[in-house]
């Protein structure tokens, strides 16, 4: 019995020798597991971020599929992608007002100004288009600067300002249109090129969609060291490749079938561009920071050290020149200035597009990717109905529908976030 205890105190004594799959096995059950937690707790505090958008445009092409086979068509989606283009980069601009917890409502005015500044520049005067171009884009610019200072500096509230200038730059627009309402200029020109111009040559399209996402993959690599090396949350590597896989599938799945009609439109590469460098400005700057920590409250953003003035106004200014440029893409789609973006129905638009794409309309929450989530939805449901032959009243009926829930959903994760506050 004394060997016998002996021998298993011996054994008691031996180290066993780790296996390193074992312990390989246990911290990716542990990353699996924090991800999943973090799924938990997303779908608890109601913090979804873009997927009920996500979910709402997959329902809306397999629904308007599943009625008309021609909804997908290399065709019609081409015809799509150029559609969204005037619209989302003015609802880029909204995201930038919204995450302020602003408004702005003259972006539909600034949109035909714009296009009105354009054509009686170069139609009426002889300017050249470039030249056109650039001054049309800063009158949008001053204008949003004008509505900004109105608003940071001498306290006129938002919404009251951009209303006085949604009614003084359509008037404008409609002095620049002269008697005739429209100013139809070149089909062959640089602003007509905006929405006419694509791309075909298989390395040229293939290309920008592997250079698209080798940039992806190697942003968040860069970012992942950076955060880990400042003690910071970063993401894990299988994550960053499955991300950087789905991207991969989008990209090339998107210039394959838009290769089978026309090609890649250029004024969906400029969107696109317009969406990436407004993110990266909000995410990876200064200035962009302190725009979601002002939308987070003005002051706790104030007692940060934030100057709320010149920020409010730069938000505003920037909500401007967007506006500008989009309106230009609506003129380039017509080939000619009109009444038609300051009709009303273009800031609509561009204001859901916004709400549904996931920017909250209490500010601090948002991004700029919302913009094109949410004039891919409006967009393929304008596109389906007018496929079936739906009239317009019916469209803006369901447009509504959905804007509505957009906004329900917010206010449940506003009134869930405050809730938590209070706990």
């Amino acid at each position: 019995m004394r060997w016998r205890r002996n021998r298993a105190r011996a054994t008691d004594a031996v180290p066993v020798a780790a296996d390193p799959r074992r312990d390989e096995r246990r911290r990716y059950t542990g990353r699996i597991g924090a991800y999943a937690g973090a799924v938990r707790r997303r779908l608890h505090e109601s913090q979804l971020g873009p997927a009920p958008a996500l979910l709402a445009l997959v329902v809306t092409w397999v629904v308007f599929q599943s009625l008309n086979d021609n909804f997908l068509s290399p065709r019609n989606l081409s015809v799509l992608s150029v559609d969204i283009v005037g619209t989302g980069i003015i609802a880029v601009g909204i995201v930038f007002v919204l995450l302020i917890g602003e408004i702005d409502l003259s972006v539909g005015s600034l949109a035909g100004l714009a296009g009105a500044v354009f054509a009686a520049l170069h139609v009426n005067l002889g300017m050249p288009e470039w030249l056109a171009v650039i001054i049309a884009v800063l009158c949008g610019a001053a204008a949003g600067a004008i509505h900004g200072f109105s608003f940071a500096r001498i306290g006129v509230p938002a919404f009251v300002v951009t209303l006085a200038g949604l009614l003084a730059w359509n008037g404008l627009m409609l002095y620049l249109l002269g008697p005739e309402s429209t100013i139809h200029f070149s089909e062959d020109g640089l602003v007509a090129m905006l929405t006419s111009r694509y791309f075909s040559a298989a390395v040229a399209t293939y290309g920008l969609a592997a250079l698209g996402t080798a940039a992806y993959l190697l942003v968040s690599y860069h970012d992942r060291r950076r955060r880990s090396a400042a003690g910071m949350p970063y993401r894990p590597v299988g994550e960053i490749w499955a991300r950087t896989a789905l991207l991969a599938v989008v990209a090339f799945t998107a210039v394959h079938v838009l290769g089978r009609f026309e090609g890649l439109p250029l004024a969906l590469l400029i969107f696109l561009a317009v969406i990436v460098v407004s993110d990266l400005f909000l995410r990876r700057t200064p200035y962009g920071r302190q725009v979601l920590a002002l939308g987070g409250g003005v002051e706790a953003a104030r007692r940060a050290g934030v100057d709320v003035a010149r920020v409010r106004i730069l938000v505003f200014t920037a909500s401007g020149a967007l506006a500008a440029v989009g309106g230009l893409f609506v003129a380039s789609r017509l080939t000619s200035a009109s009444q038609v973006p300051g009709s009303g129905m273009l800031l609509i638009s561009a204001i859901a597009a916004a709400v549904i794409g996931g920017t909250s309309l209490f500010g601090g929450r948002g991004s700029t990717w919302s913009a094109l989530l949410g004039v891919l939805i409006i967009q393929s449901i304008a596109s389906g109905m007018a496929l079936l032959g739906v009239e317009p009243p019916i469209q803006f009926m369901i447009t509504g529908g959905v804007l509505f829930t957009a906004v329900v959903f917010d206010s449940l994760a506003r009134r869930a976030a405050e809730a938590r506050w209070r706990t």
